[in-house]
């Protein structure tokens, strides 16, 4: 099959795409890289000509500030229009979210309604922000979720001005005007599964894809410091709960001195975090979840303790017996606690190092995952998933 893949939010898509291709498909992935991120792409819609100059800069945020419009988003829609003659005759058109464009909500449902119009299948990935999403969340009736940070204090309030733009009627126009032309939704993780079941709409829960061929399990040496790596994200610390592994990790140095080596980095390139990654024994990923992204797949697929989402709900869902990951919860005093443990007991570290990759390969694999997705698109009832 011919498949198009638009949108690429946290490497997800590339690991899909290389199963697919394992499988003999032709895939072809389109976005901006997602910033700093930089994930590699078929054809690529970054604001090139507006982020290198600085003047163009300028006037993008007198543009934002005047009129809500930021210059790189018109640049990222002029890019992906200009693609659209090269974009058709694909069998599967999935979306890694409505916004998958980057544009304005105008400009994007007008660019869609051309995709969509020659291309067959039409799918809608619920893996990050969206409208339906953002909405449960603002309900405030879970345990605790990346929103939580901005119900105790709404002086964060511009740390969430992305994710509370999903509520705007444009957005949401937006989200509809997908939703309904898409043949199916799927969730990659029950973080997104449960809320989604809450909002009463039906969506087929297919787990994050993780290329266990080309990311290998690594034995670190028993000896020396325990590497603990913090990798934070400009974006997004605040809504996963950044604060409470940046005041344990002050408390673990003061109280293990050489004993650990303490790695803190901001809004790395992916390329450079993993290099961090693979040298550290614990990662620590975020706090305000139920299931884990696609940054702890990975380094859980590399043998690492993560302090991640691992609540009842999942170890329930995938009937777990042992520890895979360590349930990351909102609490210093506590994260300090399950740190120690980790810290003086090495061999705890390599079981559950072990527990994971195991985890991974049996329930992440990047071919069984687009096996599944295959099978799906291939439903002839997909719209009723």
């Amino acid at each position: 099959m011919r498949i198009l893949l638009v949108g690429e939010f946290s490497r997800l898509h590339n690991s899909l795409k290389e199963g697919l291709v394992a499988l003999g498909h032709e895939v072809t992935l389109v976005g901006s890289g997602d910033d700093f991120k930089d994930f590699p792409v078929d054809f690529s819609i970054a604001s090139r000509t507006v982020e290198s100059s600085g003047s163009l800069r300028f006037l993008s945020r007198i543009s934002n500030k005047l009129f809500g419009i930021r210059l790189e988003t018109i640049e990222k829609g002029r890019r992906f229009e200009r693609l659209l003659p090269k974009l058709k005759n694909y069998d599967i058109v999935q979306l890694i979210n409505s916004d998958a464009i980057e544009t304005t909500p105008e400009f994007e449902i007008e660019l869609y309604r051309k995709l969509f119009s020659q291309n067959k299948k039409i799918f809608l990935l619920i893996c990050g922000d969206e409208t339906p999403v953002v909405d449960q969340l603002l309900k405030n009736k879970l345990r605790y979720s990346v929103l939580t940070p901005y119900f105790e204090d709404k002086n964060l309030e511009p740390f969430y001005r992305y994710t509370l733009k999903y509520t705007s009627d444009k957005h949401r126009e937006l989200y509809d005007f997908v939703s309904k032309k898409a043949d199916a939704l799927f969730t990659s993780d029950l973080d997104y599964k449960l809320v989604m079941d809450e909002a009463g709409i039906k969506t087929t829960l297919i787990p994050n894809p993780v290329n266990v061929d080309k990311i290998t399990f690594e034995t670190l040496p028993s000896d020396g410091p325990t590497v603990i790596f913090y990798g934070a994200n400009k974006y997004s610390s605040v809504k996963k709960g950044g604060k409470f592994f940046e005041k344990a990790l002050e408390i673990i140095k003061q109280k293990y001195g050489a004993d650990v080596r303490i790695e803190t980095v901001n809004s790395l390139p992916y390329s450079e975090y993993i290099e961090h990654v693979k040298k550290a024994h614990i990662v620590l990923d975020q706090v305000y979840a139920f299931d884990q992204g696609y940054n702890a797949l990975e380094a859980m697929a590399r043998g690492k303790v993560v302090f991640t989402g691992a609540e009842s709900e999942f170890q329930e869902h995938y009937k777990l017996s042992g520890t895979v990951a360590i349930n990351a919860l909102p609490n210093v005093d506590w994260i300090v606690s399950e740190l120690s443990r980790l810290i003086e007991n090495r061999k705890m570290l390599v079981e559950i190092g072990k527990n994971a990759r195991r985890f991974i390969e049996k329930e992440h694999d990047y071919k069984a995952i687009a096996s599944r997705y295959l099978e799906h698109w291939n439903n002839d009832q997909s719209s009723a998933l």
